[in-house]
């Protein structure tokens, strides 16, 4: 059985947690100690599980807590060696993660964590140093994957979304909101150009043209503050599956993570 916990989502800072009762992981560090800690005790998590932080990219809302992290409980910090380099490099991270502790991934290239997950990383467009998603498969033959900061809807992605029984997706901007909001140009620009962030009606069509009977929950994540609302995400991504005659709570669970405070827990067990 997984167990999947979001402790935050968005530019306002990133960090979750996957289990399936053996081992565990982070997924990015974008959150405070303290507040990670308090919400590892009020839900019951085990942290002596914790088998690392696995960081997409290193912008800071993903990474700028990893350093006090990674001390605290000990855990290794995996990332691309440009995701490690930009990290160093960055003036937005509370601390810096301890070199011992940094692990180098290559995308495409399995690994384990633990004696119970393997990982891959696989390459997702986006203005960081470098941007990967997670391909997650548990020893029991469940697969989560996560897809945060999508520049724009790519093979991989199409590929990743067609081996996930679970999957986290990018949802950030709904467009006519982005378009006639209060951003500079420039700014609506970078969201949009290629290496910025998905709409609710890009990840509405991916989710459309990828689905498949063993997808089986999806989370939209990362939605923008002032570019979209949970219930219009949700909304999008219902009706436009709805055309394809997929429908949200009958052919698979669809939640929204939550920008501030944490989503969840949901346990998922094995069909």
């Amino acid at each position: 059985m997984l167990q999947f916990v979001c402790f935050g989502s968005g530019s306002s800072g990133n960090c979750s947690y996957l289990s399936n009762g053996t081992d565990a992981v982070l997924i990015d560090a974008g959150i405070g100690i303290r507040r990670l800690k308090r919400y590892v005790r009020e839900y019951g998590l085990k942290t002596s599980i914790l088998r690392g932080i696995l960081v997409t990219h290193d912008h800071a809302d993903h990474i700028k807590a990893a350093g006090y992290v990674s001390n605290e409980l000990n855990l290794q910090v995996y990332a691309t060696a440009e995701v490690h380099e930009g990290m160093r490099k960055s003036h937005q991270t509370m601390r810096k993660v301890d070199p011992s502790r940094n692990v180098n991934i290559e995308k495409g290239v399995p690994f384990e964590l633990g004696t119970s997950l393997r990982v891959t990383a696989f390459p997702l467009p986006h203005d960081a140093t470098d941007n990967v998603g997670y391909c997650i498969e548990s020893a029991e033959g469940e697969t989560f994957c996560v897809m945060t900061d999508i520049g724009a809807p790519t093979e991989e992605v199409s590929t990743y979304i067609g081996k996930a029984n679970y999957l986290m997706i990018e949802a950030d901007f709904d467009a006519e909101m982005l378009r006639n909001g209060p951003y500079p140009q420039y700014l609506k620009d970078r969201i949009t150009s290629g290496t910025g962030h998905l709409s609710n009606e890009q990840t509405s069509q991916l989710l459309a043209d990828n689905f498949h009977e063993n997808l089986r929950h999806v989370w939209l994540c990362h939605l923008s503050e002032q570019n979209n609302h949970p219930e219009l995400a949700r909304k999008t991504v219902e009706q436009r599956l709805r055309g394809y005659g997929i429908i949200a709570g009958v052919d698979f669970e669809l939640d929204v993570l939550k920008r501030h405070v944490v989503s969840g827990p949901w346990e998922m067990e094995e069909e």
